[in-house]
């Protein structure tokens, strides 16, 4: 006959089952956080970002640094890849692994949800898929030693101007279309506002593959005005670099936008998040680019120009982009040809 249990020891044998379990429940718990590559809760996971030249340091030092002092963050690593923002898309479209894309021009997402690389509705998140702003200006030596005031004293001076390449720079059509569109808001007709970028474009002696390669050649002693972002040129003078600028009255209003494609980790919508949030705008601030959210935006720091437009203006990217830019029937593109420059991107 079986011996009987105590009350006692049948206690000690079920408080030994119970902390059994609990162990196992924990370690399957623990499991499943490690195996998940998800990234969601903060339990690691990578990101592949690949953007527009001009905002590599905002994203190494300020953005992604910040993102992994986060709960969401915790764990995270990221894989980064900068270049001009037409080359980045078509690299993308390509293979390039990519969890995020930040990129100069809609029309660059465009080809990505083109490719089924990125859901269609990209564009409603928050502000439209627009992660920061910042103007076209013109930026020149300190001291402004030629007198630039306006996109029409690049027409009406003898000065030697600095852009990039419109076929691998997104940059670089931002800059056109400020020139173009500057000359509509004077009452300019469209065919005056053409001639007006051709003008510019004879005058430019080099045109880089992206805008960071442009700015730098300008650093380096090329050219007497080189047109640019806003935030770059507040970038190169918190560098110690030798420049001014100058924010035209007309100028454009730069709309750049990110997405995450379609197979990327959880963790790279909540690093996008990361961006549009006050914590993250604040950071596009500190490196010179307006914040999307109106009420982070500091009127000292960013006035706004008394003639500014957008590029809807033109119908939005889309619509310029085949009309000006196409390689065989856009209107700058011809300008470019006539001028011997590639437009092959």
């Amino acid at each position: 006959m079986p011996k009987a249990i105590s009350p006692g020891r049948r206690r000690y044998v079920s408080a030994i089952g119970a902390a059994i379990f609990l162990l196992t429940a924990l370690l399957a718990t623990v499991g499943c956080g490690s195996s998940n590559d998800n990234g969601g809760g903060g339990s690691g996971g990578k990101v592949d970002v690949v953007a527009y030249s001009p905002v590599e340091t905002v994203y190494e030092k300020g953005q992604e640094a910040t993102f992994k002092k986060t709960p969401d963050g915790k764990g995270v690593t990221f894989s980064n890849s900068f270049g001009g923002s037409g080359d980045q898309s078509r690299a993308v479209e390509a293979g390039q692994p990519a969890s995020i894309v930040h990129l100069s021009l809609a029309s660059d997402v465009t080809r990505l949800v083109d490719a089924g690389k990125v859901s269609a509705d990209w564009d409603k998140q928050k502000y439209n898929g627009i992660v920061q702003d910042s103007v076209v200006v013109l930026v020149v030596r300190k001291g402004n030693p030629k007198g630039i005031k306006s996109f029409d004293d690049l027409i009406n001076k003898d000065v030697s101007i600095v852009t990039p390449n419109p076929f691998s720079s997104g940059g670089a059509r931002w800059n056109l279309m400020a020139v173009y569109g500057s000359q509509i808001e004077e009452g300019k007709s469209p065919s005056q506002a053409l001639d007006a970028v051709k003008s510019v474009l004879s005058k430019t002696k080099v045109q880089p593959g992206s805008a960071s390669d442009a700015d730098a050649a300008f650093v380096q002693g090329q050219g007497d005005v080189l047109l640019s972002y806003e935030s770059d040129a507040i970038t190169a003078q918190k560098a110690g670099q030798d420049i001014d600028y100058v924010v035209p009255d007309n100028t454009i209003l730069i709309q750049t936008p990110a997405a995450v494609t379609k197979d990327a980790p959880d963790v790279a919508q909540k690093f996008l998040d990361f961006l549009w949030s006050d914590a993250g705008q604040r950071i596009w601030a500190d490196y010179g680019y307006r914040p999307v959210n109106p009420k982070l935006v500091d009127p000292q720091q960013f006035p706004t120009p008394k003639g500014l437009f957008t590029i809807d203006k033109f119908g939005g990217w889309d619509k310029v982009s085949t009309e000006f830019f196409d390689e065989t029937t856009g209107k700058i593109a011809g300008v470019e040809k006539d001028l011997g420059v590639s437009t092959a991107g």
